[in-house]
């Protein structure tokens, strides 16, 4: 499988870098126009304090697209809730998504410092490395996402009851014709059946795409999280 293409960067605003976001694309988009979209969407996803990585996804064979290579996170038997995972290529991604992480703690940024979050696979992407790969992250937010009615992610949170966990932002459109509003709110309230304290937003007549007021209020949670230091 080929590696993250290159990153796109907003730098922090400020003197002093003590904080990153890792900003998630959806399938067959990229980092780039990850970052113009959200530019689109609010003027406020700058902070004096805070790095946000838009990686791009490695662009590889893809089921629901026929098997055509599309820039993917990993693969799917098809977009559904019901379907089994296909957790080898899931995996192959997580040890790329760690080693991006690693190379911000390596940079100076503790891991606590570090907040996960995506769109559509990108936010399903968040959601298996703040709850399977790295539980000592600051947060994770999804939007319009959904994890598998039986994603390893709560088999392996099951084993583990008691820890500490990230906190959760999760929004969908109630007009989502792609993923299903029930989908993502079964996810958060299986999530949260683990012990995931969060918060869930739906916004009204949104189709499967972020809107201003969305990201705004992953804008004011993320500067709650990652203050100012």
């Amino acid at each position: 499988m080929s590696k993250l293409s290159a990153l796109t960067f907003t730098r922090n605003t400020g003197a002093k870098h003590t904080a990153t976001v890792i900003f998630f694309h959806g399938s067959g988009a990229n980092g780039e126009h990850m970052q113009e979209w959200v530019n689109l969407m609010t003027k406020n996803f700058k902070f004096p304090q805070i790095k946000v990585i838009y990686p791009t996804a490695p662009l590889q064979p893809y089921t629901p697209a026929g098997g055509q290579p599309s820039n993917v996170w990993f693969d799917r038997a098809d977009i559904n809730q019901s379907v089994a995972e296909k957790l080898d290529s899931v995996e192959r991604m997580g040890m790329q998504v760690k080693e991006l992480i690693k190379s911000e703690v390596d940079g100076g940024i503790p891991i606590n410092r570090i907040i996960v979050g995506g769109f559509s696979m990108g936010g399903a992407l968040s959601l298996y490395t703040g709850y399977r790969w790295e539980r000592n992250l600051a947060g994770v937010f999804a939007f319009s996402s959904f994890l598998n009615n039986q994603s390893v992610v709560y088999q392996d949170l099951s084993k583990n009851s008691g820890i500490k966990l990230p906190p959760l932002l999760q929004i969908h459109g109630d007009n989502d014709d792609l993923v299903d509003l029930t989908w993502g709110r079964n996810t958060y309230n299986e999530l949260k059946k683990y012990g995931v304290n969060g918060e869930f937003h739906v916004m009204p007549k949104l189709g499967h795409s972020i809107n201003k007021r969305g990201m705004n209020i992953i804008s004011d949670w993320i500067v709650n999280l990652l203050p100012d230091v």
